[in-house]
């Protein structure tokens, strides 16, 4: 049975998706990639006169599946029915697949939603979904292995010494973990420039075999290392679980999960201390209250990766929280693009409890260069 409603109650009218390819501001690399341009791809929902807004970061074909799939069966619902909407999204994807692609364009769509219904009733997200904190810890991120030592330096003291962000973390796993020996200097060497009072993490992107990760660890000891994110291949559990028995730093992996199973099963098989989780691919905020609630279940907290002015109201509302990654490029691209980003001094960030949906407006003008449809 559908949900009984009034003539009063706002209707979708539609969704304006467009897409945007920025720059890096130098060339950037992991352990398993390297990139000179990411692409976001951005959701303005529709209610009347007000509008809501929401993104991921995808290749330009995601603003095509929102558009042919998402945007018709979704149209002219209530925008007040987010768990509807989720629903007939994931309807409508059925036989494209629900992961990958599709997971990153639902996101982006639920999130411009519950922005939207917010917005309309003037309530800043956050204590629409329900406040468990006024203020998120974050860590800076960034130490892209292709940073020369200055640029390490620049980064590091920047977010430690300058806004006083108490955690930061790098990039390892070199030429696909085919270079250790620069992995541990680059390891010491951010040690020496944060200084003994922050926590280092450290991230191979699944570079290493699960044993390479053990040895990696065990040979960086005096770094004191707090937390060593996907050592080894997030679709590899068992290795991941082997990582995490051998070392005492907190080993992290989910951040490409974009469905309530896949965490369910990162969760059984007891393969990380800390679950990641980011809001632009898992399927919105819908589906990350959901997971966020089934990892509590196993005695877990969560994460949030990347997109950190996305993130920051649903990580405020989420009771078992950790910490939201600072991600060098988001941060970037998302200064450049709205108005009303958030101050990460302090370690922390707060939503803007004086405005309402997530406090964001779009750049106009000022983006349209980076248009790509």
């Amino acid at each position: 049975m559908r949900p009984r409603r009034t003539t009063s109650d706002p209707t979708l009218i539609g969704l304006d998706v467009s897409t945007y390819t920025i720059p890096t501001d130098s060339p950037e690399a992991d352990g398993t990639f390297a990139w000179d341009s990411t692409t976001i791809v951005v959701v303005r929902a529709r209610a009347g006169d007000c509008e809501g807004i929401g993104w991921t970061y995808a290749p330009p074909s995601c603003a095509m599946l929102i558009t042919e799939l998402l945007e018709p069966a979704i149209s002219g619902c209530c925008v007040w029915d987010t768990a509807g909407a989720a629903v007939a999204m994931l309807r409508a994807v059925r036989n494209t697949g629900r992961s990958g692609l599709a997971g990153y364009a639902i996101s982006a769509v639920d999130c411009a939603l519950w922005d939207l219904k917010a917005r309309l009733l003037d309530l800043p997200l956050y204590r629409l979904l329900g406040a468990a904190r006024d203020k998120v810890n974050i860590y800076g991120s960034g130490g892209f292995t292709t940073y020369s030592r200055q640029q390490l330096e620049d980064q590091l003291a920047g977010w430690v010494h300058g806004q006083h962000i108490p955690r930061v973390k790098i990039k390892i796993g070199q030429d696909s973990g085919n270079d250790v020996a620069r992995d541990l200097q680059r390891i010491f060497e951010a040690r020496t420039i944060i200084g003994d009072g922050a926590e280092l993490f450290v991230d191979a992107n699944g570079a290493y075999t699960a044993k390479q990760a053990v040895r990696v660890f065990e040979a960086a000891q005096e770094s004191r290392l707090a937390w060593f994110e996907e050592p080894v291949s997030s679709d590899h559990l068992l290795g991941l679980r082997s990582v995490k028995e051998a070392i005492t730093a907190d080993v992290a992996a989910g951040e490409y999960g974009t469905d309530l199973f896949y965490f369910q099963r990162l969760c059984q098989a007891q393969a990380v201390d800390c679950v990641q989780l980011d809001v632009s691919r898992c399927g919105g905020i819908t589906q990350w209250l959901r997971i966020a609630a089934a990892v509590a279940a196993y005695g877990l907290q969560v994460s949030g990766h990347c997109a950190p002015h996305l993130s920051a109201h649903v990580a405020a509302a989420t009771e078992n929280f950790r910490h939201l990654e600072w991600f060098h490029d988001h941060v970037r691209i998302e200064q450049m693009f709205f108005e009303g980003t958030l101050d990460p001094g302090g370690g922390t960030i707060s939503p803007a409890a004086d405005s309402p949906g997530n406090g964001l407006t779009l750049r106009g003008a000022a983006v349209e260069k980076y248009r790509v449809s």
